[in-house]
Parts: structure tokens; C-alpha cells; sequence
């Protein structure tokens, strides 16, 4: 495990990158598949222990939100290869931990490159115009141990449906970092 900070490739109003990526339920998505008011891409994995300390408040997150006002997709980009990763431990991942969005693997990496992604978890979120106003933290529990106090992204969630201005557009995530084929 390499602890890595985010870091911003993708500035605020950044139109999000398109993609087309196969999910654990063998489908095909791509941005024209998301519709909502808000738009949160996060880049995830099954190994990393801040993915896991993290995914539950991810899924609660999704859950708080009808599909009109928040669509979520987690997209794995680790090299395929690396223990625990690959579409198959996906698969397990989703299913252990009943994802309620979809998960999609970026086995070329070129996505998470587009994006400027570095870390696990590393989210984006996006407005109605998949214009960028947040990337940053899930919430202020930045090691796997933490208890969070403060839930960043819902309130920012929150402040982009009520018409509000984000006040931090950039709140680095901190997590694994991304595990690059060479």
C-alpha cells in the first residue's frame, strides 16, 4: 500500500472525460448513461483498505439520493493483474458489499488518466452539464480507522441541488495509490 494524496488535473467547470466501460453486470456505460442533477465518479479498488473503510459511506450516499439528483459509478483502474483486482474480484467486491451503482473496470487505464486520478478512493463530482464542481474527499475520516464527522461530499451534494456554491472545489481524497501496469 503507497498512501497518496489527489491531486488536480481536471479544474473546476472541466467537462467530465466521456468513457465507454464494461460493469461487473456485463454491461457497457458511458456518460450519456447518466442523467441526474449530480454526477460522482469515484475511483475505487477491491484490495485498498480506505476503499473499504470508505465504500459503505459511498453506498450510503447513493442511497440518500433518488437517481434523479445523484448517479454514482465507481471505476476500478488498477492493472487487472495486481492481487485482488481484475473483473472477476470485482464481481466479489459488488456483491459482498451489495453496490447499489454501478462498478466498471478501466483496464487500460487511459480513464483514470484523463481524469488525473491518482489514488483509491479519488472522487469527481460533477453538475446536471457534467461540468466539474467538486473533486475531493468522501468525508474528514482520511485513514481506514477514522470514524467521519463531517460528510463533504453530501453536503456538497447538498449545496449543488440547492443552487449553492461550493465553497472548496478541491479537498484532497487520500488513499491507495492507483497501481499502474508497466
Amino acid at each position: 500500500m503507497v498512501k497518496t494524496v489527489s491531486y488536480q488535473k481536471l479544474i473546476p467547470g472541466s467537462v467530465a472525460p466521456d468513457f465507454l466501460l464494461k460493469g461487473v453486470d456485463n454491461k457497457m456505460y458511458s456518460l450519456k448513461d447518466f442523467n441526474s442533477k449530480s454526477f460522482l465518479v469515484v475511483f475505487i479498488c477491491n484490495h485498498c483498505p480506505y476503499v473499504k473503510a470508505r465504500i459503505n459511506d459511498i453506498i450510503d450516499l447513493q442511497s440518500k439520493f433518488d437517481g434523479v439528483d445523484l448517479q454514482i459509478i465507481g471505476i476500478n483502474s488498477n492493472d487487472p493483474d495486481y492481487e485482488g483486482e481484475g473483473l472477476d474480484n470485482m464481481i466479489k467486491f459488488s456483491k459482498e458489499y451489495s453496490l447499489n451503482f454501478p462498478y466498471v473496470v478501466d483496464d487500460t487505464q487511459s480513464v483514470a488518466k484523463e481524469y488525473g486520478a491518482v489514488c483509491t478512493p479519488d472522487p469527481f463530482l460533477f453538475d446536471v452539464n457534467k461540468k466539474l464542481v467538486f473533486h475531493g474527499k468522501i468525508n474528514d475520516a482520511l485513514e481506514p480507522a477514522m470514524t467521519p464527522s463531517h460528510n463533504t461530499m453530501e453536503e456538497n451534494i447538498n449545496r449543488l441541488l440547492s443552487g449553492l456554491a461550493i465553497e472548496k472545489e478541491f479537498d484532497p481524497s487520500i488513499g491507495c495509490s492507483i497501481k499502474w501496469k508497466h
